[in-house]
């Protein structure tokens, strides 16, 4: 039986977005051209790869089990290419990271920056996620590389341990919180909020934290950066909860007030994972230690 990748393309780029209409866009063809290619490769396949449901399109048993495959094909093209293009006119390549909110802000978009500018044939691709989601993504190959911070009980992954950071909770400097050199996540809760955007890994690690205490989280508003959290929270619009990688020279010492937070989750040990059955190509294991060796994200591994 013979594929087009063009097809193959078009049936991934579906399951990623779960979207006929994205998934055209993506690969540069009309919804109805998108329709038909589908329709022609579930025949040839003899099985229907989608559902359609009110949250769009809906992989089957079939289309789960051909997904695993086709990702496996792309990274393999990836694989080809990366190792050819060395013989021509520098790498070319394309690497897909999945982060929580912490490590993206605090660590992970300034050590790209520098990649990039370093190699400006390799293309990004990245996504925040919860945290607990990202082993699992990873091991599904959704993604080359995931940061996130805890533990993690999926098989399958190598783990490096990529930087150490700590959730603290910020106000403003005439709050009545401020004089507090620590405090429980329960007596912050009593106040209101800036928090991130709702589908923040952060907001939504507040909003699950603050269930198991019984409480709710009093947002006044969601902002779109934890820069701009910070400025709110500056301004007395209410506190925040922020991990402290991003405080570094965004405002003034005297305009916040930075608290500890008594808690047994507030260090957070952020952890760098890739399939152990991986067979990349060499610019995305240069992506890798380039991650990893960067000073400002080793030196937070460093005793004390």
């Amino acid at each position: 039986m013979r594929y087009e990748l063009s097809d193959l393309r078009l049936f991934l780029e579906i399951a990623q977005a779960r979207s006929l209409t994205a998934a055209a866009a993506a690969v540069f063809i009309t919804p109805s051209a998108a329709s038909y290619r589908l329709k022609n490769l579930e025949q040839a396949l003899g099985t229907a790869l989608f559902e359609r449901s009110s949250r769009g399109m809906d992989l089957t048993p079939a289309g789960e089990a051909m997904l695993l495959h086709v990702r496996e094909l792309f990274e393999g093209i990836a694989r080809m290419q990366g190792d050819v293009s060395r013989f021509i006119s520098g790498v070319k390549g394309h690497v897909r990271l999945v982060a929580n909110s912490s490590s993206l802000n605090g660590f992970v978009t300034p050590t790209l920056g520098r990649f990039l500018v370093a190699y400006p044939g390799i293309d990004a691709e990245i996504e925040e996620r919860q945290s607990e989601t990202i082993p699992a993504a990873v091991l599904a190959r959704e993604a080359d590389v995931g940061i996130f911070a805890g533990p993690s009980a999926v098989q399958g992954l190598v783990t490096h341990p990529y930087a150490v950071d700590r959730l603290v909770i910020v106000t403003p400097r005439d709050h009545l919180l401020a004089v507090q050199s620590s405090l429980r996540l329960g007596a912050a809760l009593d106040f209101d909020f800036v928090c991130m955007a709702r589908s923040s890994s952060n907001y939504l690690f507040l909003r699950d934290s603050a269930q198991r205490l019984g409480k709710t989280v009093r947002a006044r508003l969601h902002a779109h950066s934890f820069d701009a959290v910070l400025s709110l929270v500056a301004a007395g619009v209410g506190i925040a909860l922020v991990p402290s990688s991003v405080l570094g020279g965004r405002l003034q010492p005297e305009q916040l007030a930075v608290i500890a937070l008594d808690e047994p989750w507030a260090l957070r040990e952020l952890s760098l994972v890739v399939r152990k059955d991986a067979r990349f190509p060499d610019f995305i294991t240069e992506f890798v230690n380039f991650l990893l060796e960067d000073p400002q994200v080793a030196m937070t591994r460093a005793p004390g």
